[in-house]
Order: C-alpha cells, then sequence, then structure tokens
C-alpha cells in the first residue's frame, strides 16, 4: 500500500528518490496520518496543512545536522514518519509510545521540545547564533511557524531580535490563516493582503531572479535591494513588507502545497546569508474533504471512518454527564444576560473552552486574542481597570505562560478577574507540554487571588457566581478536562463562602481532604477501605487552596493524627504544601501524607492510565489507607 513510505527510514532514503517521485511519497504520507489518526486520535487538520512542506524540507536540508525547529508541535507527524517512526506510529500519544509532540529525548531529528506556540524563531534564533559563534557556518536553522502561532507577542520578540543578530536562520511561514479556530486580528489580514497582491510578488520573483544571475544577490546588497522590494510593494500595494521593514528578505507567497516548488525554492534560498522568510500558503485538512470544510472540528477529531468521514463517539453513553468546558460555557452566557459587565477573554480556545456559547448569542462581548496568553491577562486587567468583569478562561499549562502577567498586571493592582483554568490536573495524551499540574502551586503564593477548586459540575457553577460578587481582587477557579459525574447541574446559583471548605463524610480513624474533582476517587476509596479494614475515615473537601479554610483544617488536626491528602497537583508547593505549613505555623502535629504527582513532567497517556501509575486513582488511594492503618497497628501493638 505505501510503495514509497515503506522504504523510507531516514531523510537519506527520502533524498535517494527523484523530485518527480516526492508527490507520490506525500500523497502516501496523507493516506497513512489519516488511516492512522482515524484509529489512534490526534491532530490531523495541521498535519494533513504541512506534508508537501515537511518532505520538502528533509529534501532538501541535512537534518538532524540541519535544524529544523518546529513550532504548535501537533503540525510534526509528517516529520516524525520520515525520522525512523512510521513503525512506531501506532503509539503516537499512547501510554509508553511516542509523543504526539516533538521530543529531543525521543529522537536527534526533534531539534527543540514544542507543545506551546511560538517558540521556534527564538529558539532558531539561539541556535542559528550558537552555530556561527562554534564556526559552524555550513549549519542550517529553519524555524516552521505557524497554524496560528504567528499571533504570539513571543513570535514578534523573535522577529525582532533576528534583525538585530547577525545569523542566516530561515523562518518558514506556514500560513493557513487557522490555529484551532479561524485566525482574527490585524497580523491575519495583513497577511491575507500580503498574499493578495500577485502582480507584485510576480514582479518581485522575477526581480530576485534578475538579480541572482547578476551576481547582486549578497550581503552588501542586501539593503539595496530590501529597499528597492519595499519601494516596488508600496506602489502596487500601498502596503510596506513588515519582514522586510525589519530587514529580513521575504520570499513568497508560495503554493505550500507544491513539493517541487518548494523543492527548488528552497535550494535557491537555503545559502543566502542573513535572516530570511518564506511564506507559504497551506489549507489546514489538504487532501481529506471533511477535514478541509470544517477545520476546527477536524483539527483533532478523535476516532473515525475514513471513508465516510463519519466521527466515531466515546464508548461513554449517550446521556453521560457534560463536559466541564460545557458546564463553563452555559454558566458563563447565562451569568452574562443577568449582568451586562460580563465579558469573555481567551486565547484562541473559543471551542475548546465553550466561551463560543456565549459568543453566539454576545458576540460583541467574547474577545479570543489568539495565541497570546500574557496579552489575554493584561487584556482583562484593562478591562477590569475600567469597571468591566472579565472572565478570562484560558487551560492551565498555557496560563503559566502569563505567570508575570498575573502577578504585576492583575494581582499587584488589586483587579478583578475570574481566572477560569481549564484543562487543570491531569490532561492525558497530549503529555508533558500539557499537563495542568503547576497552577495550584504557582498561583497559591500570589497575593490578592482567591484560588478555589470545584469538586463537581454544580460547584464549578457556584464557584463562577461567587466569583462575580467577589469584590476584593482576582478569583481563580481550576476544573479538569472531561466529564463530571452529574446529569442535573443547572441549579439555581448558590453562593459560597469564600475560604469555607465542606465536610463531606464524618469518620473516627482517620480523615482525608481531597481537592477539587479528586473528591470522586477518594469517596470510592473511603468505600473500598472501610469494608475491607473495618476502619471509619472522615472525608474533608478543601474546595479553596487559598485562602484555607483554618477552621475546618484545625478541627481536622484535633481530632484526627494522621491525615491524607489527595489533589492532581504537584506535590511540592500544591495545597498539601499549605497545609503542612498551616499546621506548622499553628504548632499542630498530626502526620500528613500528600497524595500528588511527584517533582516531575508527567508523560503522555490516558488519565486513567496516569492516575494509577503514580497511585492517584481510587486503588491507589486505598493502598495509602492501607499503608497508614498497618503503621498504626504496629505502633499499638509495640
Amino acid at each position: 500500500m505505501y510503495d514509497y513510505l515503506n522504504k523510507i527510514n531516514s531523510p537519506a532514503d527520502l533524498k535517494l528518490l527523484a523530485k518527480s517521485e516526492l508527490a507520490a511519497v506525500c500523497s502516501e504520507l496523507r493516506s497513512f496520518i489519516i488511516n492512522e489518526v482515524a484509529q489512534h486520535p490526534g491532530h490531523l487538520g495541521s498535519n494533513l496543512g504541512v506534508i508537501e512542506l515537511t518532505v520538502a524540507l528533509h529534501y532538501v536540508f541535512d537534518t538532524p545536522y540541519d535544524r529544523i525547529v518546529w513550532d504548535v508541535g501537533h503540525q510534526a507527524y509528517a516529520h516524525k514518519i520520515l525520522t525512523g517512526r512510521r513503525d512506531k506510529f501506532s503509539s503516537n500519544r499512547q501510554f509508553g509510545g511516542i509523543s504526539g509532540f516533538p521530543s529531543p529525548a525521543e529522537s536527534p531529528y526533534d531539534s527543540f521540545g514544542v507543545g506551546h506556540a511560538s517558540t521556534s524563531i527564538s529558539a532558531g534564533l539561539g541556535m542559528a547564533v550558537a552555530s556561527l559563534l562554534k564556526n559552524e557556518e555550513n549549519r542550517q536553522v529553519v524555524a516552521v511557524i505557524g497554524d496560528g502561532s504567528m499571533t504570539g507577542g513571543l513570535a514578534f520578540e523573535g522577529l525582532n531580535n533576528t534583525s538585530m543578530n547577525f545569523n542566516n536562520m530561515l523562518i518558514i511561514l506556514n500560513d493557513n490563516q487557522m490555529a484551532i479556530d479561524p485566525l482574527k486580528g490585524g497580523i491575519t489580514q495583513y497577511l491575507v493582503d500580503i498574499t493578495s497582491s500577485k502582480v507584485y510578488n510576480k514582479i518581485r520573483w522575477n526581480v530576485y531572479l534578475f538579480l541572482k544571475k547578476l551576481g547582486l544577490i549578497s550581503e552588501s546588497g542586501k539593503k539595496r535591494i530590501i529597499s528597492l522590494n519595499n519601494t516596488l510593494k508600496a506602489i502596487l500595494t500601498k502596503q510596506h513588507n513588515i519582514f522586510e521593514g525589519l530587514n529580513i528578505r521575504y520570499f513568497g507567497p508560495v503554493d505550500g502545497h507544491d513539493v517541487e516548488g518548494l523543492v527548488k525554492i528552497l535550494t535557491d534560498i537555503k545559502d543566502f546569508t542573513g535572516p530570511k522568510v518564506l511564506h507559504c500558503i497551506t489549507q489546514k485538512g489538504k487532501g481529506y474533504k471533511v477535514a478541509e470544510k470544517e477545520q476546527s472540528i477536524w483539527h483533532s477529531p478523535g476516532k473515525f471512518n475514513v471513508e465516510t468521514g463519519m466521527r466515531i463517539g466515546s464508548d461513554e453513553p449517550v446521556d453521560a454527564p457534560p463536559l466541564y468546558q460545557d458546564v463553563f460555557g452555559k454558566t458563563l452566557l447565562e451569568l452574562a444576560l443577568q449582568n451586562d459587565k460580563i465579558v469573555g477573554i481567551t486565547p484562541a480556545m473559543l471551542s475548546g473552552s465553550s466561551m463560543c456559547i456565549m459568543q453566539k448569542v454576545l458576540p460583541a462581548r467574547v474577545f479570543d486574542v489568539g495565541i497570546a496568553e500574557g496579552h489575554a491577562v493584561t487584556f482583562s486587567a484593562g478591562l477590569a481597570k475600567e469597571g468591566l468583569l472579565p472572565f478570562c478562561n484560558i487551560y492551565s499549562s498555557f496560563l503559566q505562560r502569563a505567570f508575570d502577567n498575573i502577578i504585576h498586571d492583575v494581582a499587584l493592582q488589586n483587579l478583578k478577574v475570574v481566572f477560569c483554568i481549564d484543562r487543570a490536573g491531569i490532561v492525558g495524551t497530549d503529555g508533558a507540554t500539557h499537563q495542568g499540574l503547576f497552577d495550584l502551586a504557582y498561583l497559591r503564593m500570589i497575593p490578592n487571588i482567591v484560588v478555589a477548586a470545584p469538586r463537581s459540575e454544580i460547584e464549578l457553577r457556584n464557584l463562577m457566581f461567587t466569583a462575580q460578587n467577589y469584590e476584593k481582587g482576582a478569583f481563580a477557579i481550576r476544573y479538569p478536562r472531561g466529564r463530571g459525574n452529574i446529569h442535573d447541574w443547572q441549579h439555581p446559583f448558590a453562593e459560597l463562602k469564600i475560604g469555607k471548605g465542606e465536610k463531606l463524610k464524618d469518620g473516627n480513624d482517620l480523615a482525608i481532604i481531597s481537592v477539587g474533582t479528586m473528591a470522586h476517587s477518594t469517596a470510592q476509596a473511603i468505600e473500598t477501605a472501610e469494608k475491607q479494614n473495618n476502619i471509619s475515615i472522615a472525608h474533608f473537601d478543601l474546595r479553596f487552596v487559598k485562602p484555607l479554610d483554618e477552621e475546618m483544617l484545625t478541627e481536622v488536626a484535633m481530632r484526627f493524627k494522621k491525615i491524607i491528602v489527595v489533589e492532581d497537583g504537584v506535590r511540592n508547593g500544591g495545597a498539601g504544601s499549605a497545609i503542612l505549613e498551616f499546621y506548622s505555623q499553628n504548632n499542630f502535629e498530626p502526620k500528613v501524607k500528600i497524595l500528588a504527582f511527584p517533582n516531575c513532567f508527567v508523560e503522555h497517556g490516558t488519565q486513567a492510565e496516569l492516575f494509577h501509575k503514580y497511585g492517584l486513582d481510587s486503588e491507589g488511594i486505598v493502598g495509602a489507607i492501607k499503608k497508614l492503618r498497618n503503621e498504626e497497628m504496629k505502633r499499638i501493638e509495640s
């Protein structure tokens, strides 16, 4: 079925082919990825859009000596397949299998680890400058940016610095006008404008070829050529080229699906000195009609039937409880209809956060700012400063990128911003770059911010209502990816007391304090452990990691000598650490065991697999209870 692909175990094998054969390789790659992702879910549309570009890059450049730095790493499937991981690709994103993102620990062809966006230009520039300082003048560095990542501020910081430092980096702009959802904003419109001037681009390319033949394409003539290009652009389109304005040579736009054309132009420009941009026009989902038509849905569609294009539902029953993100989206709209000060902000995650629910009804009050988390937070701060009430929804792993903005622009000024932190805890198959394990630790140390973790859909709803009415600063609500346990969740709102937890079950022998949705596996574990061990266990829901419920914690410390804290974050600095600090400061001395994730980056796998591996499923909690019980029995016997 794959006559070419089965013979390609490295880019060296690819280079043995004639250019006329590359289109067939691309066709096989496209079929291979579609068939694999249909059975083993992952990112589809973005990968189908860069197949020709990937083949051309590996055909022209000498990887891994030459560096290809991918941005938003979910567009690197074809790269992985061509670099020796074809036979392992069925394990993509699975527990113990290969990562869905570039990982230097996995392959020398993955020159830089990436799961977040807008990093390729900065990282590539560092590599290019390092190569020159090490006298590796023949090493090429290519940064492939796109799929929404040009909207990130780091990309512009990288561009600015690229123009200031001597380097020979090639920036590939993969322009598909998409992230997960369609892109909006000035840079997107600029790229539309720059691609629409066919007269300019044709004349410009002909001028380039003419000057090359005359030997004028050199470092010494670079500024004159760029000046000519800018003048020509201004005359024909009344618009200057942003890249050439930064003294970065611009080539394109070119058809990103013409593999032979890409090979030709990459060969022509790769040895030019100085930074350069090749602007490629691609289509997300290219070559698979349903993915071309519904690009947002087919970004990561789950399992599907290749022949019919029908997506295959999960094994969950039709009447399964709602996704937490949908509870957020529907509740936000309900609150916004009652409170005209509420606005929604998200960094390119309209559908992923379900803020699209509010956007459909109140479009003027929802702002998708692109992949720009720092801007999303500071933009929210500006809205709050003028009396509006921003609900800023950012995935936990992505909120890390806005850490300074949270401190300096929101908390320091004591502004009322509600942070709704989706995908907190274990995300699953996206792996280490996306696990939301650090938010409790990095948020609880910041002044002027409440940090809450709802245990259910109803709690999420009530915390959003409570946050709306909170007047003393910022309010963070973190909740997991996936579904809860309650079908009938749309109850009337109830305001919760800030810093107040809840006793869920009384007991006599030991106490367990759970954080957020860990209450469910904890309750299951308690039921099992009590039956097996003739033991009575009390269960408390912390609810607020900051401020702590000191009254409840005091009661627990006074009644119980042994306490277990269960949380879906990192052990170091998390909720358990906060509880230990409180006990230490108040001279309480119970034995506290923290069940949390260790100080490491947690790999990819399903949520169930990872909770089991790290002892945080019901079975693991039962084991911890037994261990404490056995220790207590030995102490009594001795």
